[in-house]
């Protein structure tokens, strides 16, 4: 009887403290980051950094995220990381993400280490501010067949784990490509997914890029929840320009994607907090023009 009880009241204070900790970990999610890539300014970024990120910041934008790193000057858009980052700070602005290529240069297979090229790259990361070091797509030589794919996806792990011995967390990008490419009758995401540690890899979903591919945001977020920590945020319209692609991205909200009920989901229910407009079609506007009109919607989201 009395080891009845035991187990009875053992079991019960593990259901509470286990609902507590779910409730805890709620009340400890994180605040809404707003950000843009800078991609989306390409063209005038590369003219003129410094006056580009001014107007960003008049806009009303705090964060950015950056494709535009050189690893053999170690600059970004042309400055050092300690120059770069006070620019952003002298216009109240962060940069805690960044795209920077990972592959066949970053990570030895053999040796199941990342390499020299991609220490100094995560260095100058954090020293610019980042919090996380995205890589952005997936070299096709290396995801040819799923036993070199899985091979390299190790290196996310093992990047993963190196990356948070300095302060910072790999990720992630998504293309179109692994949405309508298989490999072993099983879609490249799932692989890549399945393959990566979420204790070591973050995942930023493109709701853009995704969609061009066959994938639709909603069932992934909710296929993997929680594990989807960044996202481009976008909307996509049939292209208008491109006799290959089939979609181009467009103001938000003006599009196909259902941008606003995807965010809402995520928010809420996906574990996404670090929100990063991406625009790189703007339909004859000007990006500058269009990163306002994209911030002020998200504001009117309630982002």
């Amino acid at each position: 009887m009395q080891r009845r009880n035991f187990i009875r009241n053992t079991s019960m204070g593990a259901m509470a403290l286990s609902m507590g900790s779910l409730d805890l970990l709620e009340s400890k999610k994180k605040p809404t980051i707003l950000s843009l890539q800078l991609y989306s300014v390409r063209e005038a970024i590369k003219k003129d950094p410094v006056g580009v990120i001014n107007a960003l910041s008049k806009i009303g934008f705090k964060d950015c995220e950056h494709a535009g790193y050189s690893a053999d000057k170690r600059q970004f858009y042309g400055y050092s990381p300690m120059e770069w980052r006070k620019i952003l700070s002298d216009h109240g602005m962060t940069m805690k993400s960044g795209h920077t290529g990972f592959g066949a240069l970053h990570y030895d297979m053999t040796n199941k280490s990342v390499t020299d090229l991609y220490k100094s790259t995560i260095e100058d990361a954090v020293t610019v501010g980042q919090e996380y070091i995205i890589s952005p797509s997936l070299d096709i030589n290396l995801r040819k067949n799923i036993d070199d794919l899985k091979k390299f996806l190790d290196g996310f792990n093992v990047a993963g784990a190196y990356c948070k011995s300095q302060g910072i967390r790999f990720g992630y990008h998504n293309h179109d490509f692994e949405f309508n490419s298989k490999l072993d009758n099983k879609l490249l995401m799932d692989i890549i997914m399945d393959h990566s540690d979420p204790m070591l890899v973050a995942q930023q979903i493109d709701v853009g890029n995704m969609y061009g591919g066959g994938g639709r945001a909603m069932d992934f977020l909710k296929k993997y929840p929680g594990r989807y920590e960044l996202m481009h945020v976008k909307d996509e319209i049939k292209s208008l320009t491109s006799p290959t692609e089939h979609y181009e991205s467009c103001i938000l909200g003006k599009g196909v994607i259902g941008t606003k009920d995807v965010l809402k989901y995520a928010r809420k229910k996906g574990g996404t907090y670090y929100l990063i407009i991406e625009q790189e079609s703007y339909q004859g506007m000007d990006p500058i023009e269009s990163m306002k009109q994209d911030y002020n919607i998200m504001k009117d989201w309630g982002y």
